[in-house]
């Protein structure tokens, strides 16, 4: 049939973003109990990824701050293996042979009390130590380890000659002994308890240690004399060249017998070990956030089959193929946006109240909420792909008959 000259031509109306995006609202809104749930199946996935980050983030923030309150620049040298596999003990003039080192700053040394144990009272039997080491100290290790007082003082140069004792963090716990002036039976004699440490991150070995004065170890505990570590402060910028030469400083005899590391790289140590927690984490999180995706299409190919009548009507009254697969797209994208933003905000909310609690920085980098975001609109377009195609597909008459 040949078309009449001067008729109109019917076009199909054209649907802009805002009509597609209103439309798409517009489905989600009828249906709010089966909306939420599958926007929670999302926002689960996205939370476990944001946190996962966020708390990674924070620790490693933690780990920073403390080593820049801590400082970089400490190294630690202990005793190492000899040809015959025995540790081989410092000389005893370690501390001062390194003292010589023109770029250190500050030296000071622990050393092992091997026969000596710390009980609460005479009354407890021998062996039962509670892990706890009894070890000589001299009045500068607290400032060369950056320890703190938690309660109490430490050994001075008036008192480190008396039988006076300070515990570690964890050696306070074990022996259950927290107040100054408490009386311990150490080495078949009694010392006074004068102080209780926090502990030590660059020197954990200090938190499970009973510390007595350099001099008092000698004159009651039968203290050899002979370092067990000693701790050295360099330059910032010369620690290399201190690490270079302290082997053979500390011993010159046998360097090859010394033991020399750098605490703060242990610290860093643990930080790669969390990150690769952290990617397995990650991928625990992604696992949920597809079976969010997967609920999505659930709910999509649903919505296609209780809604037939809908789109034969709206097939009917000249919306096309097209027009009807961004509509249901356009639902899948708010559907999965919903849960996302809700899920980086719940990410968001854990991570702050895991770093309080650990008395952390709270750090969730922004691209872990808009990677976050990305992936949860990626999976919500390809879940609603396949129910869009289909619900395009239907022809008016079939909708509307709902075969």
């Amino acid at each position: 049939m040949s078309r009449r000259r001067g008729a109109p031509v019917l076009r199909p109306a054209r649907l802009g973003p805002p009509d597609i995006i209103r439309l798409g609202g517009t489905g989600l809104r009828t249906r709010p109990l089966r909306v939420f749930l599958s926007a929670l199946g999302i926002a689960i996935g996205v939370a476990a990824m944001v946190a996962v980050v966020g708390i990674s983030s924070s620790s490693r923030a933690e780990v920073d701050r403390e080593l820049d309150s801590l400082g970089t620049n400490m190294l630690r040298v202990a005793p190492g293996q000899g040809t015959d596999g025995q540790k081989k003990p410092l000389p005893r003039d370690t501390v001062p042979m390194v003292q010589r080192i023109g770029p250190v700053e500050q030296v000071a040394a622990t050393g092992a009390v091997k026969d000596a144990s710390v009980y609460r009272n005479e009354h407890v039997p021998p062996g039962r130590t509670s892990s706890v080491e009894v070890a000589a100290a001299g009045p500068d290790l607290l400032a060369t380890v950056g320890g703190r007082i938690h309660n109490g003082r430490w050994l001075r140069s008036a008192t480190e000659q008396y039988p006076a004792v300070v515990l570690g963090a964890q050696a306070a716990r074990r022996l259950d002994v927290h107040t100054p002036g408490t009386r311990l039976w150490l080495g078949g004699k009694w010392f006074s308890l004068v102080g209780v440490l926090k502990p030590v991150p660059l020197a954990p070995e200090i938190d499970q240690s009973a510390l007595v004065g350099w001099r008092a170890a000698q004159t009651y505990l039968g203290f050899d004399g002979h370092p067990s570590t000693v701790y050295v402060r360099a330059r910032d910028d010369r620690v290399k060249t201190v690490r270079d030469v302290l082997a053979s400083t500390a011993n010159p005899a046998n360097p090859g017998e010394v033991l020399v590391s750098r605490p703060s790289d242990a610290l860093a140590a643990r930080e790669a070990t969390e990150s690769a927690l952290t990617g397995l984490l990650l991928g625990l999180g992604g696992v949920a956030l597809l079976v969010g995706g997967v609920g999505v299409g659930n709910t999509m190919v649903i919505s296609v089959l209780e809604r037939r009548p809908e789109i034969g009507l709206r097939r009917s009254l000249g919306a096309t193929s097209g027009q009807i697969r961004g509509q249901f797209v356009a639902e899948a994208l708010l559907l999965s946006a919903l849960g996302g933003l809700g899920g980086t905000v719940l990410g968001t909310a854990i991570t702050a109240g895991y770093a309080y609690l650990r008395d952390w920085p709270t750090e969730v980098p922004m691209w872990a909420a808009g990677a976050g975001m990305g992936v949860t609109l990626l999976i919500g377009a390809l879940a609603g792909l396949y129910p869009a195609v289909r619900a395009g597909r239907l022809a008016p008459t079939q909708a509307l008959a709902g075969t």
